[in-house]
């Protein structure tokens, strides 16, 4: 889904249009059409006279604001050392082999998002993933084959 005109005006008259509101009017942009458009952050930048350098570099530093589309459902699996000990590489391989993509990329039906993210906080059950926003924990090569058919029946459904 792609922001029109109307929602950057919203957002930024909800916001106001100083440098400081910039971060959560990018962070609202992107929940309510999923990414931000090259377009849509011209047009923040314009509002705010601020740079499109600027506004492009404060977007892609925040891993909740996206600025390119992403898939349906998004995989964002831990990558630190406490799930890399548990088994973390196995299940980050199995990942990549079963989707057909490599961390960073999007399924070409546009069904899966595959990205790294830092510590989820859930060490105890590691390896971690979300998808979307719901955590797995202590997984295993088959439990992603189970949790990816999931989402596959469930979308089908």
């Amino acid at each position: 889904m792609k922001t029109n005109l109307t929602q950057i005006h919203e957002v930024i008259n909800q916001h106001g249009t100083n440098r400081e509101a910039l971060v959560e009017i990018l962070r609202d942009l992107s929940q309510r059409s999923g990414y931000l458009t090259k377009e849509a952050m011209e047009v923040v930048a314009t509002q705010l006279q601020l740079p499109p350098s600027e506004v492009f570099s404060v977007a892609s530093f925040y891993t909740k604001i996206n600025v390119e589309q992403l898939g349906k459902h998004v995989i964002k699996f831990c990558e630190d050392a406490p799930c890399h000990i548990a088994g973390g590489r196995e299940i980050w391989e199995a990942l990549e082999h079963k989707l057909g993509i490599q961390f960073g990329e999007t399924t070409t039906d546009g069904f899966w998002t595959l990205w790294p993210t830092s510590c989820l906080g859930l060490c105890a059950v590691g390896p971690v993933m979300l998808v979307d926003d719901e955590p797995y924990g202590n997984l295993t090569p088959e439990k992603v084959t189970d949790i990816l058919n999931h989402y596959r029946a469930g979308d089908a459904a």
